[in-house]
């Protein structure tokens, strides 16, 4: 079973499900799974190979989406999930619809897109945890250069534990099928959002035929000026998508 990190408590709607991007964790979104949990009960989950969850040697969307299920144990969520976070959540809802009320998916389409996180594993290897007292230790030897990318990463290191709090031997293994998307069959026939950032080109107008071949109620939004990371560069006007979509 994922770690869970539950916010609010259990009312009369469904439970909110909360599935992180690549290199995340339940505790990213801590300050919006709060506020989304003033009605109701926000349960966000580490993935597999991610910060307090089981160590897998698989990280495939199928896999991933078995694991959200069992957090399921049968009783209909609304899902929400970004990035690879998102892709898990498209195959769940695919495979298993009565688990699925409503369809959040941040920022992420059903494709297989051609980069890699590849170099940003390569630069928490090259940091000498040996050395590190705090995260600011390790700040100085992460080379990487966008600021907002290195605080992220830092948010999976354990500096008094000296160690990442992720699997990166599999999570390096398995990025092509991380970039990809399973060959998977099936559609969601109930409402989903599709929420991307205005700053990025993450779902182009391109991949609407094929979220609609899989998803014929899918709508689709956008943040003006928001990027891949949307839900921490606007948290607020995310909230407010999110809360809207969900209270129709």
């Amino acid at each position: 079973m994922l770690n869970l990190v539950r916010h609010g408590a259990p009312s009369d709607r469904p439970p909110l499900l909360v599935a992180h991007g690549l290199f995340g964790s339940a505790r990213n979104w801590g300050v919006i799974a709060k506020r989304l949990a003033r009605d109701r009960e926000v349960v966000a989950v580490d993935m597999r190979n991610h910060g307090a969850s089981p160590r897998a040697d698989s990280q495939s969307y199928p896999d991933m989406a078995a694991d959200l299920a069992e957090v399921c144990a049968g009783r209909p969520h609304d899902v929400l999930g970004h990035s690879m976070g998102g892709k898990a959540a498209m195959v769940m809802a695919l495979a298993h619809p009565e688990l699925v009320r409503r369809l959040v998916v941040a920022d992420i389409a059903p494709v297989a897109y051609g980069h890699t996180q590849s170099h940003l594993i390569a630069a928490m290897r090259a940091v000498d945890l040996g050395s590190v007292e705090r995260r600011s230790d390790a700040g100085a030897m992460l080379a990487v250069d966008d600021p907002g990318t290195r605080a992220f990463l830092l948010q999976s290191l354990d500096a008094a534990e000296g160690r990442w709090m992720l699997n990166l031997d599999v999570l390096e293994r398995e990025m092509p099928r991380i970039v990809g998307f399973p060959d998977v069959t099936g559609h969601f026939t109930e409402p989903a959002l599709f929420l991307s950032g205005g700053a990025s080109d993450y779902v182009l107008p391109e991949h609407r035929a094929r979220i609609k071949s899989f998803f014929p109620k899918a709508r689709f939004a956008r943040i003006p000026g928001a990027g891949h990371w949307l839900h921490a560069e606007k948290p607020r006007e995310f909230e407010a998508a999110v809360r809207a979509f969900l209270d129709m």
